[in-house]
């Protein structure tokens, strides 16, 4: 009798299989609150102006001490529309504590009064535990704020309180391997005002889409490619529906062997760049620059980072 051979199985039977969905075993999605992280980093780079130094000392394996310098304009605000700025100088003085990975305490005071405290702790495997204060000598600029995130198998959930009768809360679940949805409800007792938001976040291994509308009249679209395993371009349109402002961005992300460059672009005519050049190890050499070409506003910032 002849044997029954069943079929070799072809690429694109091979490919139904992959794509069938188990809703039982879904990916846990990112917090609510990072759902544009790839896209803030080409876009938001930590731009600055004048000069900063930041020196890092390791005393043990848990504990750091941070020494940070800095000199430059600071603007200061004006009805006219030139920009006024001043000369400042500061000196922060900070202290960290790691103990990894269930406890962080993090610690900055400035010269100018101002002192800024973080604190992270994981109660369980699944509860964290974050807040942030910032205390300063002028009145009603002081506040403080305390997160709860809980971390399901394929959800995420947070709920916020801080000073002035602020309620915040956030949900956002995976749909499939790929897909996320979430929203998010606050309430600021201060100044009366509420809000509803949603968020929908799709990422694959080269590229990130994501999009979210609020009550409030923000809507922000984001998009991240990943050309390479060095390169990333990404791009965002945010506008408000009830003030009719739009703006667009396009940046880029190279990462090369010795340095990381990352730069933006934005319909405003804004464009910025951001170098980080490691010289040595635990030796950095940073260069910021920014031009506002229709405020007529440029800014251009050299620093030096040392130790990890």
């Amino acid at each position: 009798m002849a044997t029954i051979v069943p079929p070799i199985p072809t690429t694109e039977d091979q490919k139904k299989v992959d794509e069938k969905v188990d809703y039982f075993n879904l990916p846990c999605p990112i917090p609510f609150e990072e759902l544009h992280r790839e896209a803030m980093m080409s876009l938001k780079p930590d731009l600055f102006e004048g000069m900063r130094f930041d020196f890092t000392k390791m005393l043990n394996q848990n504990f750091s001490l941070n020494h940070s310098v800095s000199m430059g304009p600071t603007e200061v605000p004006s009805q006219s529309a030139e920009t006024i700025k001043i000369p400042t100088a500061n000196y922060e003085f900070g202290a960290t504590f790691i103990d990894h990975p269930r406890l962080l305490l993090w610690g900055r005071v400035m010269t100018d009064g101002r002192l800024n405290a973080r604190v992270k702790c994981d109660v369980s495997e699944n509860l964290t535990f974050k807040a942030n204060a910032q205390l300063t000598n002028e009145p009603h600029m002081s506040h403080g704020m305390a997160n709860f995130d809980y971390k399901g198998k394929d959800y995420r959930t947070q709920f916020q309180i801080g000073n002035g009768a602020l309620l915040g809360a956030s949900y956002i679940q995976s749909v499939t391997r790929h897909l996320s949805l979430g929203g998010e409800v606050f309430w600021a007792g201060q100044h009366r005002k509420s809000g509803v938001g949603y968020a929908g976040r799709y990422n694959t291994d080269k590229w990130v889409a994501t999009g979210q509308v609020a009550s409030t009249g923000m809507i922000l679209l984001s998009y991240v490619q990943k050309v390479s395993e060095k390169v990333s371009l990404a791009s965002d349109v945010m506008c408000n529906y009830l003030s009719r402002d739009v703006t667009a961005s396009f940046g880029y992300d190279y990462i090369l062997r010795q340095c990381r460059l990352r730069g933006k672009i934005d319909s405003n005519g804004c464009v910025a760049a951001f170098l980080e050049e490691r010289l040595n190890m635990g030796l950095n050499f940073i260069l910021s620059a920014e031009l506002d070409h229709k405020k007529k506003d440029y800014k251009f910032g050299f620093g030096l980072t040392v130790g990890e």
